[in-house]
């Protein structure tokens, strides 16, 4: 009886062996596969993740500004709202990818007008179009400063016409990555940026006719 647990042990190792091969085989061609993926992307994904982070961080500073304040529309509150709850988890995303990328998430100074991280020695693979380009729709330390002292309507009617010039840039970068880009997922958010984004002008612009 002993025997006749033995054996069939001894066949299941045999057994296992073969899988475990093929499980470490299958791995490996996982792992290469996802190497692979990291791999295809361009200096225009690498830019417009390093541009979308610091972009999209102000639009939620300027909701949270929003936020903290008393007598806002509701509409406008609900807005500010959405906003943050779209580009939060982008931003995330975006800070994913540059470490998959192996890139840094913010981009090194240059010291003169050319985009950061562009090497001019190189080719231009990409990057047609961002020549020049810069974080279009940021507000500037005025901007802001105008925002945090508004109260009341006033201080959804600035928000509202600083976001729509906010998200107009915004769209144009991910317009550039959607010519330009090479990593599937990133230009598909580029998309739902050019999409959403679009959407919320139109209701912008729709609530400013109401205050």
């Amino acid at each position: 009886m002993a025997r006749a647990v033995v054996f069939p042990a001894a066949a299941c190792s045999d057994t296992d062996t073969g899988t475990t091969a093929a499980t470490s085989s299958a791995t490996t061609s996982a792992t290469t596969s996802a190497a692979d993926e990291a791999a295809a992307h361009n200096d225009a994904d690498v830019m417009f993740a390093q541009m979308m982070i610091p972009h999209h961080s102000q639009a939620i500073e300027m909701s949270d500004m929003l936020l903290a304040k008393e007598g806002i529309p509701e509409e406008v509150t609900a807005l500010a709202e959405q906003i943050k709850a779209a580009q939060g988890p982008e931003i995330t995303q975006l800070e994913s990818w540059l470490e998959q990328w192996g890139e840094p998430t913010e981009m090194p100074e240059t010291g003169n007008n050319d985009m950061p991280g562009m090497d001019m020695d190189e080719g231009m693979d990409g990057m047609e179009g961002m020549e020049g380009m810069e974080m279009e729709g940021m507000m500037s330390e005025e901007d802001m400063q105008a925002l945090s002292d508004a109260q009341g309507t006033d201080a959804a009617r600035l928000f509202l016409e600083q976001m729509i010039a906010h998200h107009e840039g915004a769209i144009d970068m991910a317009q550039t990555e959607i010519e330009d880009g090479q990593f599937p997922d990133a230009v598909e958010m580029a998309r739902t940026i050019v999409d959403t984004q679009q959407q919320e002008i139109d209701t912008m612009r729709q609530l400013l006719t109401t205050l």
